[in-house]
């Protein structure tokens, strides 16, 4: 591997919380033993039925995992952001993948053998401690979207993303509380099991409401708690 390029994953994989107690001799080895992988635009990355063989880390672009029901509908667990980790919660047993991993833009990824990786919590206990706390985050975030699916109508279910992605990826602006995040109509849809049409037309209602306002792509909220008293109905 070049000197730059391995530098660069260096650099990048210390900036992964997941691997914050790491000494410098550790991620020098990480960073040896991991690979660099280009992924292009709407790629897939792993699909459900494959070998649960490595976990992955996105260092540029962005990804969507989804899960498809009985009656072949996507439905969207999570979209990622640079410095996140996936593929995370199979591969410590040896079930097959159940999710489908795909590029949303041209991605660089961080690719990490199953084997280094529990070789690594087995050193570092640590590393094993935030993992543990990672997957149990993700599976709440899971089990909470299940539950608005059940019992909350789509305003409610967009309401209580919109708090969620505000958690995740917002940021303090003069006018309200920014969304760092790029996602579209129809990437909401599937986070919440609507159709884009909806979606579109609930943010509009919520944009007449004085809640939030667009910035191009992104979604500046102006008043959480509005969206907050929303988020918390349930069907009638």
């Amino acid at each position: 591997m070049p000197f730059m390029e391995e530098r660069s994953k260096l650099w990048y994989l210390k900036r992964i919380n997941l691997f914050a107690e790491m000494s410098s001799e550790e991620m020098g080895v990480l960073a040896q033993k991991t690979r660099m992988e280009s992924v292009s635009k709407k790629t897939p990355i792993f699909f459900p039925g494959d070998p649960s063989q490595q976990i992955y880390l996105l260092k540029e672009g962005r990804v969507k995992i989804s899960r498809l029901s009985a009656e072949g509908r996507e439905i969207t667990i999570a979209l990622l952001e640079p410095g996140e980790i996936f593929g995370e919660l199979e591969v410590l047993g040896d079930a097959p993948r159940d999710t489908l991993a795909e590029a949303l833009d041209d991605s660089q990824i961080c690719v990490v053998s199953k084997a280094l990786f529990i070789e690594m919590m087995h050193k570092i206990p640590a590393l094993s401690f935030r993992l543990t706390k990672l997957i149990g985050f993700r599976m709440r975030k899971i089990e909470s979207r299940v539950e608005d699916l059940v019992f909350k109508d789509v305003p409610a279910r967009l309401a209580h993303l919109l708090l969620d992605l505000a958690k995740d990826y917002g940021k303090d602006v003069p006018k309200g509380t920014l969304l760092q995040i790029k996602i579209t109509h129809q990437e909401i849809a599937n986070l919440i099991g609507s159709i884009r049409e909806t979606v579109s037309a609930v943010l509009g209602d919520f944009k007449r409401d004085g809640w939030l306002v667009f910035e191009g792509r992104r979604i500046i909220l102006l008043k959480p708690k509005l969206i907050q008293k929303r988020a918390e109905m349930s069907y009638a």
